[in-house]
């Protein structure tokens, strides 16, 4: 049975990505510690890569620091939307709820239909 793969923090990148949100917001390594609860000495050691965040700790810095745990924890392009289907999405996003319930449910099952796919040929 294949083992599921999951994303890896980006080790040198996160540090680096903390510390430009944090200064970009103005706010000193006290003032995320505050926010977020979580001690300054702490903060530091994210900062200088000889620490990494649990969940929790993510989202609480994502939430003070007005980002999503994605701009924190994925390199840009790891996270990139394909240019051929930005538009798609941005006009999907205008639709009124009902029908991006729908669109929603149709990519859903495009999606898993094709990991189920992955997966038979990664067994076999």
């Amino acid at each position: 049975m294949p083992v599921a793969r999951f994303p890896r923090f980006r080790r040198m990148a996160f540090p680096q990505e903390l510390l430009q949100l944090r200064r970009a917001k103005g706010m000193s390594q006290q003032a995320l510690a505050d926010a977020t609860g979580i001690h300054v000495t702490q903060i530091k050691r994210y900062e200088g890569g000889s620490a990494q965040p649990s969940m929790e700790g993510l989202k609480k810095m994502a939430i003070a620091l007005d980002c999503t745990t994605d701009q924190l924890v994925f390199d840009p392009s790891e996270r990139k939307i394909a240019d051929d289907l930005k538009m798609q999405f941005e006009a999907a996003s205008r639709l009124p709820e009902e029908e991006r319930k729908i669109a929603r449910a149709l990519l859903e099952g495009l999606i898993l239909k094709h990991e189920a796919k992955r997966w038979e040929r990664s067994a076999g």
